[in-house]
């Protein structure tokens, strides 16, 4: 149990810059609440403690603004960031390593017994106020943009956005999208949504920009190189890495203060 909760607080200072130190996590962050005692109500659903389950679920919602229903199960490493609003069904299934944003709905759309919730693969990033609605799938790494809401599945490796939700960028086949995306790595930023065909002007705006520092990347590269073919000295040195943000930190620092902060927890206290 005690593995599972060291795990969780990794999980928030990987995903959430602004987490500082361990203490704060712990008594701050109501998602890692509403998740650590819906394990505890999902034991007693199990059991067949029926209405102890639903009880804590309730105690949960009122506490941190995050309703999940007992039944409903989850995988590892399970981040709920700011989490007000967020509801998931009870046959809602969730893989490892997820992300939810604020107002986030797992939602049915029959009264029929059986499944009626969404099922959410490794790695699935769904946007603030986003709805997933029905017995549908969310491949793995799949994305859904904020406020989007989603009826049909969405493949392995896609995005979707818009109402009803569709699909922007799938198994990543737009060659434009991948290059944004590696651009947006190396300037610590995540460009999911951001494709060619996204209805969101800001979104295509962002795609731009991104696409015109990769053009603007390629060609400072080949002029460095014909300047030294002709006898010159440009470019031996690297630039200097770029950070979006002036409270980001090193990433190799902020790696090893995450892992101090981990190992130094200790359940006891």
């Amino acid at each position: 149990m005690f593995s599972r909760i060291k795990e969780d607080i990794a999980s928030v200072f990987d995903r959430d810059p602004a987490a500082r130190n361990t203490f704060e996590v712990l008594t701050n962050y109501p998602g890692l609440h509403a998740i650590w005692l819906h394990r505890l109500a999902f034991k007693f659903w199990k059991r067949d403690w029926k209405w102890l389950a639903r009880t804590i679920s309730t105690f949960s919602r009122w506490m941190t603004g995050i309703e999940i229903h007992p039944g409903a199960t989850i995988g590892r490493r399970f981040f709920i960031d700011h989490g007000m609003g967020v509801v998931i069904g009870g046959t809602a299934e969730i893989g490892d390593d997820v992300t939810l944003y604020q107002g986030v709905t797992l939602g049915g759309t029959s009264w029929k017994a059986g499944k009626r919730h969404p099922t959410l693969g490794n790695n699935v990033v769904i946007g603030a106020g986003a709805k997933i609605l029905g017995p549908i799938t969310i491949g793995n790494n799949g994305k859904v943009g904020s406020n989007s809401v989603v009826v049909k599945d969405v493949p392995d490796n896609a995005t979707a956005v818009g109402i009803p939700g569709k699909i922007v960028n799938s198994n990543g086949k737009n060659g434009s999208s991948s290059a944004r995306d590696e651009v947006a790595k190396k300037y610590g930023f995540d460009a999911y949504a951001v494709s060619e065909d996204n209805p969101d002007p800001v979104a295509k705006a962002i795609g731009r920009l991104l696409d015109h520092i990769h053009l603007m990347d390629g060609k400072m590269t080949d002029l460095c190189k014909e300047v030294n073919n002709l006898g010159g000295n440009v470019c031996d040195q690297q630039l200097p890495e770029l950070r979006v943000g002036e409270f980001v930190e090193d990433e190799k620092k902020a790696a090893k203060r995450r892992m101090a902060a981990v190992e130094s927890f200790d359940p006891e206290i």
